[in-house]
């Protein structure tokens, strides 16, 4: 089935692997994906919520990498919130699946290791559903594996845009601010903004604030 696109203004595993395939039903794999401030995360805790409403089984992560707002919960840039288990590794996350679950979350997927997509894949397979968010984009506006190859297997995407800080055209890209050319610094509004594509520039620059007080 090919992806359905929706707009929005080699293992990696300890032996055997802790993936399980209980389900009989079909399951699939629904990748958000944007820049910084495009509501991510609030998307995922909506479905996430919904698929909790509906008391079905669900377990959500989150890569340890990011604390920003809480340690052990998804924390959207607007506040709202949804407890989660913390993961380091592909590998962590697929030993903490339970049998029983139905639906699993997965926040932040782009600082997750390559084996992410293998361990989407095959609790897909299983027959969960399985909703992933994160940044398509680096900060100089290439690809962030492993979201590419997230995106090439999934059934459902959604591409979130946010406000560009600078002209307040739709937003597909993350402004860095602050001075560092390592490509994951973990940062919010401080160290960050949205920019749309003729705005944006693939280095280092000042905060719009601060262009124009």
């Amino acid at each position: 089935m090919p992806a359905k696109v929706t707009l929005l203004p080699g293992s990696f595993w300890p032996h055997p692997p802790a993936v399980h395939i209980t389900h009989g039903e079909t399951g699939w794999l629904e990748v958000i994906c944007g820049p910084m401030f495009s509501g991510k995360s609030e998307e995922l805790i909506r479905r996430v919520r919904r698929a909790e409403i509906a008391r079905q089984p669900l377990q959500v992560f989150k890569p340890r990498i990011d604390d920003r707002y809480d340690a052990t919960r998804i924390v959207s840039h607007s506040q709202l919130a949804f407890d989660a288990v913390v993961a380091g590794t592909s590998a962590e996350i697929a030993r903490a699946v339970l049998p029983e679950t139905r639906v699993v979350g997965i926040d932040e997927v782009q600082f997750f290791d390559a084996g992410i997509v293998e361990v989407c894949e095959r609790l897909a397979a299983g027959g969960a559903r399985v909703i992933v968010a994160g940044l398509d984009q680096d900060y100089t506006g290439k690809p962030f594996e492993p979201m590419p190859a997230l995106l090439s297997v999934a059934e459902y995407v959604t591409k979130a845009l946010a406000i560009c800080a600078r002209c307040g055209a739709p937003a597909g890209r993350s402004q860095r601010l602050v001075a560092t050319g390592a490509r994951v610094v973990v940062g919010a509004a401080e160290s960050y903004e949205a920019r749309c594509r003729r705005c944006h520039v693939p280095r280092v620059e000042a905060q719009t604030g601060e262009l124009f007080p």
